[in-house]
């Protein structure tokens, strides 16, 4: 009985300290993920920072004194690398307890990455000169910034240390991650004299009286006018096709500078050509010539074609066509 008594004693400690250590195990688990899991958002916070928000405004500074075509690419290419750190956020491996502050990072990060989007597509007409309607959108979209700003440090630091001290872990901070440099591009101003290099406050050619404006009215190759998206239009010629633009001005002032731009995207590039109009008369209509070369041949292809707004201009809902199609010899 005294042999059996002293086995079963044993038997309980030894289940004691079997319980212990799979506590402890566990506990440490625990600990380690969530250490793991702040210094995984430590890191993308602060990409987010170096690889995009300081290379981004170096490249927005000035950008009228660069070449323009060298200018969007880089700002496309800086989003690409926003969108990759967003999309790496995602895919982190979220302790339960952080999934307030994985809903938040996704929020900042996304923020970020789709005001880059609208950036680039604003940039062409701050640059310019001839829509300030773009300057104070862009102004606009670096608010978006500022609130990815506030979630992060706000949200974000804020929930994963007060999760890490729950569970005893002290001294691992969250590292910080402010994106917008300063309030200053908030000002739509303060943003065109730091894009264009030109002083604040410098004035523009007035704008005659009058309506203003251009308006798409079709998009051919050859003789085949392209039907506008979903239809896939099927286009003879082989890779470098021109394509003729019909730009109607549709406002009571003779408008010149006008610039209509030819985009085609087809397996993962893009393929571009710009051609600028002297002159346009109120009510007539011009063909313009944009030949794009390079174009991959059987492959869907996204076409846009895009008159850019003169001074003046406030209804810009014709001025751009999307089409789809496949090039063939």
């Amino acid at each position: 009985m005294v042999r059996r008594r002293i086995a079963a004693g044993i038997a309980v400690v030894v289940l004691i300290v079997v319980v212990l250590v799979i506590n402890g195990c566990l506990k440490s688990q625990k600990v380690q993920s969530l250490k793991d899991y702040n210094r995984s958002v430590s890191a993308l916070g602060q990409e987010s920072v170096t690889q995009v928000a300081t290379p981004l405004f170096g490249t927005l500074t000035d950008a009228g004194a660069k070449p323009e075509v060298s200018v969007l690419d880089q700002v496309n290419s800086q989003r690409m690398v926003a969108q990759d750190i967003a999309n790496r956020a995602k895919g982190l491996s979220v302790p339960g307890e952080m999934s307030s502050a994985q809903r938040n990072l996704l929020l900042a990060l996304n923020l970020r990455t789709e005001a880059m989007t609208r950036i680039a597509e604003l940039l062409p007409h701050v640059l310019g000169g001839k829509q300030a309607q773009a300057s104070a959108e862009m102004a606009g979209e670096m608010e978006a910034f500022l609130a990815s700003d506030v979630i992060y440090s706000q949200r974000v630091a804020p929930l994963i240390q007060e999760v890490l001290a729950s569970n005893g872990v002290h001294g691992a901070g969250t590292a910080p991650s402010a994106f917008l440099p300063n309030l200053g591009w908030l000002e739509t101003s303060t943003l065109v004299s730091r894009v264009t290099g030109q002083p604040t406050g410098s004035s523009q050619a007035a704008v005659a009286p009058g309506t203003h404006g251009s308006a798409l009215v079709s998009t051919s190759v050859g003789t085949n006018t392209l039907a506008p998206e979903p239809t896939l239009n099927h286009v003879a010629g082989g890779g470098s096709p021109t394509f003729t633009v019909i730009v109607e001005n549709t406002g009571s002032n003779v408008e010149t500078n006008v610039k209509v731009d030819m985009t085609v995207t087809a397996a993962g590039k893009q393929y571009k050509a710009s051609r600028v109009v002297n002159s346009t008369q109120p009510g007539s209509k011009v063909n313009v010539e944009i030949p794009v070369t390079g174009i991959p041949l059987g492959a869907a292809s996204k076409i846009e074609a895009y008159v850019e707004p003169v001074p003046g201009e406030e209804d810009t809902e014709n001025n751009k066509g999307t089409y789809l199609a496949i090039f063939g010899e």
